[in-house]
């Protein structure tokens, strides 16, 4: 990688040459913003890659082939649940996101586990065949009787018409995610939806479309509440971004508390690891680089720990346009 230095105070700097290559400083030599962990209000679960169905710009390339993150077990989940316990740390949810979480089958003993523990489950899904699998619906049937509405199911609808919901997900793929939402709203789900704002819409006109479409379907969905009707921007690192600066918390008047990372972490397992990870976000499930043990202890003592003053560099192109300039959040 090329790089270019300045004299800055009677020493040679060296800059980066590529955007967010350099975990302190900027192409232009600015200090790059950073996030601390507030405290671990949601752990994420990666369950696996593997997918029932393969989207057209899926962040994270799940589809029926794609195993680079295998399942996850119940015993590795009961472990960090273990973890929170021992640290005393004040988390309040526990979710789920895949893949398609329900093609692992570890999936309802997972959402027990944290559950018993008086978590708030949340578990994205796209409510296809894998949720409606009669030993599937069984067991959530058996999670809503005990535990209500601390189980959460947010189902992927990328939009709230057909023709652009298929354009996304596929031919065929509207009929069947409209039988699961009607299933999880006839047997008193808490139910959510997650859209996209990639369709030249704004905000106003796409909850009014979803409006529509809730109250003709009598899901118990409300459009303008944005924890129960969550929009996400579009993750394309093909679009041109600038990085953050330290500066631009007061110039965009955004707190960086507000931001992802600073209240959530995600444990994802490798195709071939022993272990699993810890990742700052649900954004980067690949980037080694971001890795922060396997442990939530070992995460503790990395650089830029969970728990200490350090803090997560915002060196990826997703953290510019997903989360501070999309205002994105994958957390209600």
């Amino acid at each position: 990688m090329e790089a270019r230095s300045t004299i800055e105070n009677d020493l040679t700097v060296t800059l980066p040459s590529v955007k967010f290559s350099h975990p302190d400083l900027t192409v232009k030599g600015e200090q790059r913003a950073s996030v601390s962990l507030e405290q671990l209000d949601t752990l994420w679960i990666n369950t696996g890659t593997l997918c029932n169905i393969e989207c057209v710009n899926c962040y994270i390339e799940s589809s029926p082939t794609n195993d680079r993150l295998v399942y996850i077990t119940a015993a590795e989940v009961t472990a960090y649940l273990d973890e929170i316990s021992a640290f005393g740390l004040k988390t309040r949810e526990i979710a789920f996101t895949g893949g398609e979480p329900f093609m692992n089958p570890d999936m309802i003993e997972m959402a027990e586990a944290a559950l018993a523990r008086g978590y708030s489950v949340l578990i994205l899904t796209n409510a296809m065949r894998p949720m409606q699998r009669p030993q599937v619906k069984s067991g959530l049937m058996r999670l809503k009787d005990a535990y209500g509405d601390c189980l959460t199911l947010r189902v992927s609808l990328d939009h709230y018409g057909q023709e652009l919901h298929e354009e996304e997900r596929g031919p065929r793929t509207w009929k069947r995610v409209v039988e699961g939402m009607d299933w999880l709203a006839q047997n008193g789900f808490n139910l959510h939806v997650c859209g996209r704002t990639c369709w030249h819409e704004d905000e106003a006109r796409s909850r009014a479309g979803y409006a529509r479409l809730f109250a003709e379907r009598g899901w118990p969905v409300d459009p303008d509440d944005p924890g129960q009707l969550v929009l996400l921007p579009e993750m394309d690192e093909t679009v041109e971004v600038p990085e953050i600066t330290t500066a631009c918390w007061g110039i965009l008047g955004i707190d960086p508390v507000d931001l992802m990372c600073a209240s959530s972490r995600m444990v994802v397992k490798r195709k071939g690891a022993d272990k699993p990870t810890i990742m700052p976000c649900t954004l980067l499930p690949y980037d080694k680089a971001f890795e922060m043990g396997s442990t939530l202890a070992e995460a503790s003592r990395a650089d830029g720990g969970m728990f200490d003053d350090g803090a997560v560099k915002l060196c990826h192109h997703h953290c510019a346009k997903f989360c501070v300039l999309g205002g994105g959040s994958c957390s209600a």
